[in-house]
């Protein structure tokens, strides 16, 4: 049975920094707005206080998180275990968008690995914490982290990656403002 927790102890920031893998999902107020799920991985999630968490947020073919926050700012991360005791752990909570170029990104900044593709921080105040039992969940062997991304992006350059953003991710699937 699912278990609701008043902050990020220490056993499950041990847990979330365990976790290879996270699920960071949106939607917009409007009914016949489209819900995003996105996967994320490599080292862009934080921990910044039992209350408070951020992830770095790397260019990708859509803008559906930064849209939505934009327009509302609830967003749930969920991480799964997938080696190891059966878990799944939710936070609930209010995202903020610290788009780069900004004093708000760059006093973020540090607690992340330095991504040429980075185009924003989302910065999260959870509001709920919850547990499950994660019993579906399959056991998976992580292998390697895949450096396509990272490959992608040094090919591009930091203006490609500009151009890239102003061209593929001002604008959501819904027509919502994304990167300004």
């Amino acid at each position: 049975m699912g278990k609701i927790h008043e902050s990020i102890t220490p056993k499950l920031s041990e847990f979330i920094q365990k976790q290879k893998l996270f699920f960071v999902s949106t939607a917009p107020l409007s009914d016949n707005g489209l819900i995003n799920n996105s996967p994320k991985g490599l080292d862009s999630f934080c921990i910044l206080d039992k209350h408070t968490v951020a992830y770095i947020d790397l260019v990708g073919s859509g803008v559906e998180t930064i849209a939505h926050l934009k327009e509302n700012g609830r967003i749930t991360i969920m991480f799964c275990a997938f080696e190891g005791a059966p878990k799944i752990l939710r936070l609930y909570g209010k995202g903020e968008v610290l788009e780069r170029d900004t004093a708000s990104f760059e006093a973020m900044q540090h607690h992340f690995p330095d991504y040429i593709n980075a185009r924003s921080i989302i910065k999260i105040k959870v509001q709920r914490i919850q547990d499950a039992c994660g019993y579906a969940v399959p056991i998976l062997e992580f292998k390697q982290e895949r450096d396509v991304l990272d490959k992608w992006a040094a090919n591009k350059g930091t203006d490609g990656i500009k151009t890239y953003i102003r061209k593929r991710n001002s604008v959501s699937l819904d027509g919502m403002k994304g990167v300004e």
